[in-house]
């Protein structure tokens, strides 16, 4: 009698011991799969996809500059103004307006009134410097004008030569303008690479995990056409794998 208690007392506790080792074994399963299916998910792939165009500079900043010497301030200032006079009536024969013409105020220096150098060894005393300035989006013509300048020339007016203060710049301002077809191909060509190594990898490319796009750039295509800007994006991808 006392055995078959005993007996009837292990039969619950060895089902319930089973039905432990059978839902441990289950819910080790579940995490193994689980895991895979977590794993599968990290697979990715990142990548770049370029987009590159050129463009015609639409503004053009052309500085026009030329300096003048004299021992009387009078006529020195005299000088520039009918010199300033002179250019602005050239600019305005080769097609450009008075709202694209801007006229600086003279930068004048006095020799003698410097405290180093040998200033009292100078053929004239004072010297002055003079700036016109052209912005306009007429850039083919500040092109063809600017090799006209020797028509100044004949005039007596010694134009001075280009250096960093006095560049010509060109510009490109109409970026919003093709910004939605330069990214949209960026991603395309990103995406034919993904592709291109999925299929390498005998993957199948997933979905857009994550997407950044790069800042734009614009520059000169080269030193010889700064009229020519080369517009530049960079767009990288990541997406997901699977086999």
């Amino acid at each position: 009698m006392e055995q078959q208690m005993h007996e009837k007392g292990r039969s619950p506790a060895f089902v319930l011991g089973a039905f432990v080792c059978i839902g441990l074994a289950l819910l080790g399963y579940f995490i193994s799969g689980g895991v895979t299916r977590i794993k599968a998910l990290d697979r990715t792939i990142s990548v770049k996809g370029l987009s590159e165009r050129e463009v015609p500079a639409d503004i053009a900043i052309w500085p026009i500059k030329f300096s003048e010497a004299d021992n009387d301030l009078n006529n020195l200032y005299s000088t520039i103004q009918r010199k300033n006079s002179l250019i602005i009536e050239f600019l305005k024969k080769h097609g450009f307006t008075e709202k694209e013409i801007f006229t600086s105020a003279p930068a004048i220096r006095d020799r003698q009134a410097q405290e180093y150098g040998e200033s009292d060894k100078a053929k004239y005393r004072y010297s002055g410097a003079s700036a016109i300035s052209v912005y306009t989006g007429k850039v083919d013509a500040v092109r063809n004008t600017m090799q006209k300048l020797v028509d100044l020339g004949k005039l007596g007016i010694a134009i001075s030569g280009e250096d960093y203060a006095s560049k010509t710049n060109f510009l490109f301002t109409k970026l919003n303008d093709i910004k939605p077809q330069m990214i949209e191909e960026a991603t395309k060509n990103a995406r034919e690479v993904a592709e291109k190594f999925a299929k390498d990898s005998k993957s199948k490319l997933g979905k857009i995990k994550t997407a950044s796009q790069g800042q734009f750039s614009i520059e000169d295509r080269d030193s010889n056409t700064p009229y020519i800007k080369k517009v530049r994006v960079v767009s990288t991808v990541e997406y997901y794998l699977s086999d």
